[in-house]
């Protein structure tokens, strides 16, 4: 076994995360569940998550046969929503073409919806205990600071270049828990602010540390100031107090969820609702920001109470009122969520 890896297991028998809940058991398929949470998903956050995902869904079986909007409003809060979807999608393929196990071969993990080389490497790692790289956030800062790699991690060249160093530092035994161990280090001491470089088993040798270069590592992608949108979101209640939902198209932002209809200014958002039914004046509630990965959006809730519904709401299967108090039944994006509990 290689020298970083007797160090990082070494410091992992005392160290390590061992009580993690997709830890007992560590199966595939639990496995493919919090690796697929945890992309740009603190620990902290995906916990209570995967606890309820895997107690409603507890094999790939049942996830196939679940209705994609429960999924999805399991899913509600944790944001990045295609991956809820990719997850109901793979357990189809699964379940149609591998007799409803993940299949234990790389490519084929890779050639599913929403599973990269790295959750590929996880799953294949962490379930099945073979060696393979993986390069999750964690494991990509760990690299770049003991290896004083400069540029960007998301660029190719530095990507590949990281892959290389991940494959070289792989052992032949507890593939498993070295992977863990890789993971844990960067998540509680090689941490992004303020690391604890006194206690990490490969600080002897690390070129981030010995060089004074751990703030500087790894390099931020190049600033550039994220555009700016803006949308009118409707708020249309009727008299028994419910909102009228729409749900997004397949692609794009919160994409299958159900949400408020929206529209770009306050003279096509009345239109709108003019359409789908009989309102009173509308009232102009404060503006939301919410930010996105590639872009800034600017949301401006317009509510119109004591709404009588027309009959084109009900030739729309896109369309449907809902009672408030089963709102946390359904998947809704979380700044929608937020606005609707405000309201009522």
């Amino acid at each position: 076994m290689n020298a970083i890896a007797s160090r990082l297991l070494r410091w992992y028998d005392q160290h390590g995360r061992h009580d993690l809940p997709w830890q007992h058991p560590r199966s595939a398929y639990r496995v493919w569940i919090s690796e697929t949470m945890l992309q740009q998903t603190q620990v902290a956050t995906v916990i209570p998550y995967f606890q309820h995902f895997i107690a409603r869904w507890p094999d790939l079986h049942a996830l196939a046969a679940a209705a994609l909007d429960d999924v999805l409003a399991a899913w509600s809060g944790l944001g990045y929503y295609a991956r809820a979807r990719h997850l109901h999608a793979a357990a189809t393929i699964c379940l149609r073409e591998y007799a409803g196990e993940l299949p234990r071969d790389l490519a084929a993990l890779c050639a599913l919806p929403g599973i990269g080389r790295s959750t590929a490497g996880a799953i294949m790692a962490l379930a099945h205990d073979r060696p393979q790289p993986i390069l999750d956030g964690n494991v990509r800062r760990v690299l770049c600071r003991h290896r004083g790699v400069r540029g960007w991690p998301g660029s190719a060249s530095v990507q590949q270049e990281l892959w290389t160093l991940a494959a070289a530092w792989l052992p032949t035994a507890r593939c498993a828990d070295y992977t863990q161990a890789l993971m844990d280090l960067g998540a509680t001491l090689c941490t992004p602010a303020a690391p604890d470089c006194t206690a990490c088993p490969l600080r002897e040798d690390c070129i981030a540390r010995n060089e004074d270069l751990v703030a500087a590592l790894p390099e931020r992608k190049p600033g550039k100031p994220l555009p700016q949108r803006t949308t009118c979101a409707l708020i249309v209640r009727d008299r028994a107090g419910r909102v009228l939902l729409q749900r997004r198209p397949p692609v794009g932002v919160w994409a299958g969820l159900w949400s408020l209809p929206e529209a770009d200014g306050i003279d096509t958002a009345q239109a709108w609702v003019d359409r789908h039914a009989r309102v009173g004046e509308v009232e102009t509630l404060h503006e939301i920001p919410h930010v996105f990965s590639h872009f800034r959006l600017r949301i401006h809730p317009l509510l119109w109470r004591d709404a009588r519904a027309k009959a084109v709401i009900g030739d729309n299967a896109d369309l449907r009122w809902h009672a408030v108090e089963d709102l946390p039944t359904i998947g809704l994006p979380a700044p929608i969520r937020r606005l609707l509990e405000e309201i009522t």
